[in-house]
């Protein structure tokens, strides 16, 4: 089969390699669309690498089923499916508290084993039995499933942000994450205040209902902020991005008793600074969302396939393996928001 491979920093090639064969319990997919996300471009360029090389990035993957390990029920051949990307254990504390995103034991698609930039990907039991392969209605597009992945990181988000309607929220960053928090938020009822400086980004999040767009070039975004809250702040704020400083300095715009979000995942060994004083007397709550559980996945297909959340209007690229270089290079120039790989 014909895939994209990492082989190291800015190494990466489209090459044949074998086609995988199901164990027992496991099943094969052919990729029809793979998200391209954040964390594969920085991956491609060098941070994170994984520490076996060469490697299959991708794990936002939708598809159809054709082949079934030993063993494997509810599933057919045929079937069309996207998949929740992280292989848990099901048995450690935290599955056993449903937070399967931080599994003891966790590995995945594009982590640990090989991910959905391919025309197959082998899904293993792990996967399976945790309910991570979901249907998709045949009135589904296959780039329009392969968003659910993305989407239930961000329903994570809002669960632990606690977004209720007629809160104000913050977004920093206008990204395809941010404008899933929009959406989302804008969902759930709230007001949403962007801050991107990219005005092609600005555009797409008004476009999309944000209530206020701040141009950070433009205006302090914390006085903005505090303007249009009435001097409160907003409920919650989400940074959606990796920036440490951008982070720190988004800590003002959160109001008394609000939920602070670290939603964009920094690099390694970078610190913020955090007044004790003002955490204590203004009971903020300062957390992190990282990934999903399979419920939150398979809740993200649902308002996919019903129309509630249009998360496939932020697809602004599509790309084959062959044209997987050009992605990379939309991405590092920020002119792509979402980009699908199409097989």
């Amino acid at each position: 089969m014909k895939a994209f491979l990492v082989y190291g920093i800015n190494d990466f090639r489209v090459e044949e390699v074998p086609s995988p064969v199901p164990e027992p319990g496991d099943i094969v997919v052919k990729v029809r669309a793979s998200g391209i996300c954040a964390t594969d471009v920085k991956t491609l360029l060098g941070q994170g690498l994984p520490q076996n090389l060469p490697t299959i990035l991708g794990h936002e993957v939708a598809g159809e089923v054709i082949a079934l390990g030993e063993g494997v029920s509810g599933i057919d051949l045929g079937d069309r499916v996207t998949i929740y990307p992280i292989a848990v254990c099901g048995q450690c504390d935290f599955c056993r508290q449903n937070r399967h995103n931080l599994c003891r034991y966790e590995f995945g698609l594009a982590h640990g084993i090989d991910g959905g930039f391919a025309e197959l990907v082998r899904i293993p039991r792990q996967i399976v039995q945790a309910g991570g392969v979901v249907q998709i209605p045949a009135n589904l597009t296959f780039e329009a499933a392969a968003m659910a992945e993305p989407l239930s990181c961000g329903l994570a988000a809002l669960k632990t942000n606690r977004v209720k309607p007629e809160d104000t929220v913050v977004i920093c960053g206008a990204g395809p994450m941010g404008l899933i928090h929009l959406l989302l938020a804008k969902w759930v009822g709230a007001r949403v205040i962007i801050i991107e400086p990219l005005a092609h980004r600005r555009n797409l999040a008004s476009m999309l209902g944000a209530d206020y767009v701040l141009d950070p070039g433009d205006q302090d975004p914390v006085e903005g902020v505090k303007r249009i809250t009435a001097g409160d702040g907003a409920n919650v704020v989400i940074t959606s991005l990796g920036n440490p400083q951008a982070i720190q300095s988004a800590l003002p715009m959160v109001s008394k008793g609000g939920i602070f979000n670290i939603f964009g995942g920094p690099p390694a060994g970078y610190a913020i600074q955090v007044d004790p004083r003002w955490v204590h007397y203004q009971e903020v709550t300062i957390t992190g969302s990282f990934a999903s559980t399979p419920q939150d996945f398979r809740q993200a297909v649902d308002l996919i396939a019903s129309g509630a959340i249009a998360a496939d209007s932020l697809i602004t690229h599509r790309f084959t393996l062959d044209s997987m270089t050009d992605a990379i290079e939309k991405a590092k120039s920020l002119e792509m928001i979402k980009g699908m790989l199409l097989l």
